[in-house]
């Protein structure tokens, strides 16, 4: 059933301190899965977003009509407002339904980040809370980080993060080491040595595990994670190295925490546009990124009675000229809960396909958003979720 929703035609109104928040909820971290109810979540905001900068970790490719090839700085105010309007109103929509939302507070994004490793220009923003946040039971854990322009992003969250401690008891709130994301992290020359326009060598080079980063050092991003209970898929690819598939392995001993790749995926494009589990049984799974596990493991869905689906083609064939993120964006929706799911409107292959699987589909704007952090599971980060951590793969 696709339901229809508001935009909002003001922004909404931004914690800008650590006050209670409206009504004096109390404040409890849990989150085991990405499918349980939610009832408390983080959603980034653009403001003070930055147009990004190549570096070691990633070259980018803008489209020659997006007119920011070349650039950096903030983006035009005129996009923040425009991608602000979207966030909000996400906000709004989970308000509407009894979620508890809260916004990180931007830090300058357009200053130069500075160690005694490396200089970069400037940072990204503060719009794909995903990507930094990684939540397990009652533990927030800050993420490494794989970007020099993403040193210093969790200082956006840090008041959200204190407060959850403060309130909570038995809240853990954890961050990985920091790295040095010295020339040692990156493979010198690694984008210098192929041709953007050889896509074959390019796939080939990436279904052969050769990705940027080297193991000097653990890497990974939260959003390179998908969690179902007792078992955390985690992505290796161009954001997460084996290393840091290792260090969550051992900072998670309780959890089975298994190491996927994915076939044709030559781009750094995390976990939720390749493996997104929609409740307990069901997952969808990227038909031109085929999952790749450790050969014991490969019919690992399967031999537990998942149905894996694959998921429908996106609408669009190509990204908007200002985004340089997979059209596959089109998987990247919220699971509010086992029947509901928030996805782009514009989506309407993906959207109709979850209507068909039975669930309540809420369609809002978003694209917008895009070129800040990605789309709506990106833009996202749980607090809380009901229900405790389940075993859903009994068979080894």
């Amino acid at each position: 059933m696709v339901t229809n929703t508001v935009v909002l035609d003001t922004q909404e109104q931004q914690l800008e301190d650590g006050a209670t928040p409206a009504g004096g909820e109390r404040t409890v971290v849990n989150s085991w899965n990405e499918w349980d109810r939610l009832r408390h979540v983080i959603v980034g905001v653009a403001t003070k977003g930055c147009i990004p900068v190549s570096e070691p970790a990633i070259e980018y490719h803008f489209p020659a009509e997006g007119g920011i090839a070349g650039l950096s700085g903030q983006w035009p105010r005129e996009l923040i407002d425009r991608a602000n309007h979207e966030l909000d109103n996400l906000a709004a929509v989970m308000r509407k339904r009894g979620i508890r939302v809260d916004r990180p507070i931007p830090i300058d994004f357009d200053q130069p980040v500075v160690t005694p490793d490396f200089n970069h220009p400037s940072q990204i923003g503060c719009m794909p809370a995903r990507d930094v946040l990684l939540t397990v039971g009652n533990e927030i854990l800050e993420a490494t980080m794989s970007y020099r322009a993403r040193w210093f992003e969790y200082l956006a969250y840090r008041p959200l993060l204190q407060r959850y401690f403060d309130a909570d008891p038995n809240m853990v709130w954890s961050a990985a080491p920091k790295p040095r994301l010295s020339s040692a992290s990156y493979k010198k020359g690694y984008f210098e040595e192929i041709n953007i326009a050889d896509y074959d060598r390019i796939i080939a080079r990436a279904n052969s595990l050769d990705f940027v980063t080297t193991e000097a050092e653990p890497l990974f991003d939260a959003a390179d994670a998908t969690r179902c209970g007792k078992d955390i898929f985690v992505q290796h690819g161009f954001t997460t190295n084996r290393k840091g598939v290792d260090w969550l392995r051992r900072h998670f001993p309780d959890h089975r925490i298994h190491r996927v790749n994915f076939h044709n995926d030559p781009d750094p494009v995390h976990i939720d546009c390749s493996l997104v589990p929609l409740r307990e049984g069901l997952v969808l799974a990227n038909p031109n990124r085929p999952l790749v596990m450790d050969s014991h493991e490969q019919r690992y869905f399967e031999r537990n009675g998942w149905e894996v689906v694959l998921a429908a083609r996106p609408a669009h064939t190509r990204q908007m000229p200002l985004c340089y993120y997979s059209v596959w964006l089109s998987m990247n929706f919220l699971t509010v809960d086992p029947k509901t799911v928030i996805v782009e409107e514009t989506e309407v292959y993906q959207n109709e396909q979850l209507d068909r699987l039975g669930f309540e589909v809420i369609p809002i704007p978003f694209r917008n958003a895009y070129p800040f952090g990605g789309s709506i599971h990106c833009a996202t980060a749980d607090v809380y979720r009901e229900g405790k951590r389940q075993d859903y793969f009994p068979k080894q």
